[in-house]
């Protein structure tokens, strides 16, 4: 292994075992699945790619966490633990468990709708969060960076909100039209991109100017201050748990998907710093959506693997790691010549479909048609970020135009080695010599929430 990327900082104590179909199979399980990847069964998938949400692989603390795990509907001592660790992290006051991030969305979210035709802003909504934003009678609205879409050239923190965008905004809407600003920490839909500390102390500077509140949508927080140490003056010499508290200071809430930076498979997060008021409609809500607030959804012993997993996520070894097995597969294809999102982010390499095929209209859908070339090359898994997963317009229903239409390369934590990343990069290298080839899709049937998860499609 070239020692320019960091060996796994963990041996391997249990394996499972990963079946291989052949090409001819996959043509035949891909047409089953209505050519969309989500619907694939796991056995058929040999490197599965599709998501780093709850697909990581758990410590033995965390396995031993388990065993003592309380089980009580309310008040367990499984509950505390957890509310003592999210605290230590962020500083706030109050803290409910939901039992992913998703439902820590639908909780959260709509408090701040106080009347028709209000607004979140954002660096960039992802795909459940601009879900959530609509059905809580709001519209969502992004102020990323410009550098965010330069896809070719180096930019220490292409996840950054555009300030002057925000501003402009907030002005242009008027600020009692704005129900809060979320700052999504790394940027997902931008190619997981980090975003500054500086970037995150300003645009606090601006919702206090106006009286909004400030949302980490954070996800890979912890990935996110990794690279602040790395890019950022000032902070090399903190820790990630020093960079973390930091930048929640910034912030007046918290949402988390923790099946990412928790390091679990299941569970999620609101904390909030210091409005009871929020805090009790949170939890009024909380309870019809999700369960009583001492453990919103999630077993005791999921709270406790969570409370383990949070702080080996602020690990620098483990972080380090993480952030160059991506790299690693960013290089490679970068080499080789296939367009990605450069330099690549802290969770995925996300390849710019728009430049690997730009014979595929956007309504077409050019990512998933990499997407489902790579998986009948090679099985392996991968998910669209484009104009398939932006949707329609809530208000004129026509297929909205991604400016970026990727493909995200997701990888789990603690779960693949370099070689299977070899495994990857030989497959997509195939696929975008064989670009021409490619072709369109249509919908065959087309959900109306979220419609990427479940609508199938017949190729064109």
């Amino acid at each position: 292994m070239n020692k320019k990327y960091m060996a796994e900082p963990y041996r391997i104590k249990m394996v499972e075992p990963i079946r291989e179909t052949t090409k001819e199979e996959r043509i035949t399980l891909l047409k089953n699945a209505g050519y969309n990847p989500f619907s694939l069964k796991s056995d058929d998938v040999y490197i599965d790619l599709l998501t780093d949400s709850g697909t990581g692989a758990m410590s033995q603390e965390q396995w031993a966490a388990m065993m003592i795990g309380d089980e009580a509907y309310a008040g367990s001592r499984s509950f505390y633990r957890l509310e003592a660790v999210v605290k230590q992290i962020t500083g706030y006051k109050y803290f409910i468990p939901v039992h992913q991030g998703r439902g820590a969305e639908k909780v959260f979210l709509p408090q701040l709708v106080t009347h028709p035709g209000m607004f979140y802003l954002a660096n960039i909504h992802f795909d459940t969060t601009r879900a959530h934003v609509e059905l809580a009678g709001a519209r969502a609205l992004d102020c990323v960076v410009p550098e965010c879409y330069d896809i070719e050239h180096w930019h220490d923190f292409k996840g950054n909100m555009c300030l002057e965008c925000l501003e402009k905004t907030i002005l242009e809407k008027g600020k009692q039209n704005i129900a809060g600003v979320i700052m999504t920490v790394t940027n997902n839909s931008a190619g997981g991109q980090p975003v500054s500390m500086r970037n995150i102390k300003e645009t606090k500077k601006i919702c206090q100017k106006y009286g909004l509140t400030l949302i980490i949508d954070g996800a890979r927080y912890a990935e996110n201050c990794f690279f602040i140490k790395e890019r950022e003056k000032g902070y090399e010499s903190k820790t990630i748990l020093e960079i973390a508290q930091e930048m929640f200071s910034y912030a007046d809430a918290f949402l988390m998907s923790a099946k990412k930076d928790g390091l679990v498979n299941m569970g999620g997060i609101i904390a909030i710093k210091d409005d009871q008021k929020l805090f009790d409609q949170c939890r009024t809500y909380v309870v019809p959506y999700e369960g009583f607030p001492t453990y919103g959804g999630l077993n005791g012993r999921d709270m406790d693997a969570l409370a383990v997993g949070l702080m080996e996520a602020l690990d620098e070894r483990y972080l380090r790691h993480r952030i160059d097995q991506v790299r690693y597969l960013g290089d490679r294809l970068h080499e080789a010549g296939v367009p990605i999102q450069y330099p690549v982010g802290g969770h995925a390499v996300f390849v710019d479909c728009k430049a690997f095929c730009p014979h595929i209209p956007y309504d077409q859908f050019p990512a998933l048609s990499v997407t489902n070339a790579i998986y009948i090359e090679a099985g392996v898994r991968a998910v669209e970020i484009g104009s398939l997963l932006l949707g329609r317009d809530p208000d004129t229903h026509k297929n909205r135009e991604s400016k970026m239409e990727l493909m995200r390369l997701t990888i789990p934590r603690r779960l693949y080695t370099y070689n299977h990343l070899d495994v990857v990069a030989d497959a997509v290298i195939h696929v975008y010599q064989h670009r021409h080839e490619l072709k369109g899709y249509a919908f065959d049937y087309e959900s109306n929430i979220l419609r990427h998860f479940t609508s199938t499609f017949k190729p064109l």
